[in-house]
């Protein structure tokens, strides 16, 4: 089990409105959540917290995940965030409200598959969520299912593959058995009748474009949603109500910089203070070089 890491030192007299946003996930999957974030708040600066040292998630008990959610808050919020986004399904769905009873006084925004939009936009009464096993258990995903698909008569069909995670991670080889069996099951889908597919992790966006076009090219007729973009808009909300949102012009949107280090080592403040996005990993073992070329990859796609 991870211990505590080392958070970034934070200035008490820091402004709120020049504070950074922080994201947690497991691993890169949070920046599909970053994208969306970047794109509707290009001002602000954000502090990712990937726990690369137990990443996946959606195998662990909930105990498990809870003990190691609340780690990556403790460092995000003694880091000085001013928001946090739990950027992971499995997270949200086991630790969102033990985080929010620690910290009531931060904003802290979860993730939960976009499954409501689904079962309201189904013509076929059939839905398909795909996301760790974690996630498809959770209290938040089955409490949609119970208060809008039941009622709708929807039916929510489960799925998952412990090997996508780390496909992901793996930066998606498609010289590999897991998008062989993952077009295998978009056509299982479709023989179920299911016409809106919802990706509920956020590591799963980055293979969406591979998704629609086995849709496209087997004509399955499945329309593919995440929750990304409502996310983002629910945080720049909240930040506006609490007249948190950065200066205008504040981070020069064509200067996208890049800050990669370890949680639980000293860092570069300079450079991190000039710095879009700040991407800490807490496996003291991870080759910065090799994560730098990763996250490079996927938010630059």
């Amino acid at each position: 089990m991870a211990t505590q890491a080392t958070p970034i030192p934070s200035s008490p007299s820091i402004k709120m409105d020049s504070a950074p946003i922080g994201i947690f996930d497991s691993g890169v999957g949070g920046l599909s959540v970053y994208l969306h974030l970047k794109q509707q708040l290009p001002d602000e600066q954000y502090l990712y917290y990937a726990d690369t040292l137990n990443v996946p998630y959606g195998p662990r008990s909930s105990a498990e995940i809870k003990e190691l959610t609340l780690i990556a808050v403790d460092w995000l919020v003694q880091s000085g965030c001013k928001l946090i986004v739990i950027a992971c399904n499995s997270a949200s769905a086991h630790a969102l409200q033990l985080a929010r009873h620690k910290y009531p006084h931060i904003p802290i925004v979860g993730l939960v598959p976009a499954l409501k939009p689904a079962v309201l936009n189904s013509n076929s009464k059939s839905v398909a969520v795909l996301a760790t096993k974690a996630t498809l258990d959770g209290e938040l995903l089955n409490t949609v299912i119970s208060d809008y698909a039941l009622p709708a008569q929807v039916n929510v069909v489960k799925w998952f593959d412990p090997n996508l995670v780390p496909w992901v991670e793996a930066g998606m080889p498609i010289q590999s058995e897991t998008p062989e069996r993952l077009k295998a099951q978009l056509k299982n889908f479709a023989q179920q009748k299911v016409d809106h597919l919802v990706l509920g992790c956020t590591h799963y966006p980055f293979f969406r474009e591979f998704v629609m076009s086995q849709i496209a090219d087997e004509n399955l007729g499945i329309k593919v949603v995440d929750s990304g973009a409502a996310i983002a808009a629910r945080v720049k909300t909240l930040l506006q109500q609490s007249q948190s949102l950065a200066a205008s012009k504040q981070v020069e949107a064509s200067n996208e910089s890049l800050y990669i280090g370890h949680s639980d080592q000293e860092r570069d403040d300079l450079s991190l203070a000039q710095s879009t996005l700040s991407f800490f990993v807490s496996d003291p073992k991870a080759d910065l070089a090799e994560v730098s070329k990763l996250v490079n990859r996927l938010i630059h796609r």
